[in-house]
């Protein structure tokens, strides 16, 4: 539900506050629009009682688990699966020279595009951190398999089981800080992170019945905040 209202104030940032206070939310969840500036004041008005008025408008919020449950995912015929894995092929045999001696790495075709595993202890630098650089090259790989296939084809790639590892830490990560917002009764942003990862935490407290996890921000900057559920 919208809800917009003119709030004041001597300043404009005394304005924005007093809007914040009556709406109680924070400022990253409104939009901003000064009505009546301090600036714009004239000689004969100099006297009279200073006021800037602004319009404040809660922004509509995403909710990022029902997107991800919405998304509709493509199937492939078994045609376009062994395209996908023969592009794949192809690229990996050239690139596989470049990385460290005793590489190896695994396609597993599916209905909605490719797993790839790829396999060495030495390939920290394809990883990056947080995983980044893995993630880049995942988009790179989606790209390589789709070529001449009209249909998106996913692809789920991991290097020596990062993800896997990825997946407890940020588990363990979730349940740590529902303790201490449970305990200090005060909210906690985490870090940005990838949606993939974002999901695990949404994942990992959604039937925890004292706090509740939302997506803030745009992307690349997009982080959680788990907070205390509001009582009713």
């Amino acid at each position: 539900m919208d809800k917009t209202i003119i709030s004041e104030g001597r300043t404009t940032n005394e304005a924005i506050e007093n809007g914040l206070k009556q709406l109680k939310v924070s400022k990253e969840k409104v939009e901003i629009k000064v009505l009546e500036s301090e600036e714009k004041r004239s000689f004969f008005s100099i006297l009279a009682p200073r006021v800037v008025k602004v319009e404040m408008k809660i922004k509509e919020e995403k909710n990022e688990k029902k997107e991800i449950k919405t998304k509709k995912i493509v199937e492939l015929s078994t045609e376009e699966q062994e395209k996908a894995e023969e592009n794949v092929k192809k690229f990996m045999e050239e690139i596989i020279k470049e990385l460290p001696e005793d590489t190896t790495y695994h396609i597993h075709k599916n209905e909605t595009g490719l797993n790839i595993e790829i396999l060495n202890k030495n390939l920290g630098f394809l990883i990056g951190y947080r995983g980044e650089t893995l993630y880049a090259f995942q988009n790179i790989l989606s790209a390589i398999a789709g070529k001449g296939i009209d249909k998106k084809v996913r692809v789920i790639l991991d290097i020596e089981g990062y993800k896997e590892k990825r997946e407890k830490t940020l588990e363990e990560l979730a349940q740590k800080v529902a303790k201490t917002v449970i305990k200090t009764r005060k909210s906690f942003k985490l870090e940005p992170m990838q949606a993939y990862e974002r999901k695990i935490i949404h994942s990992a407290l959604q039937k925890n019945d004292k706090v509740e996890t939302e997506s803030i921000g745009e992307e690349p900057n997009r982080r959680i905040v788990i907070s205390l559920k509001k009582t009713k």
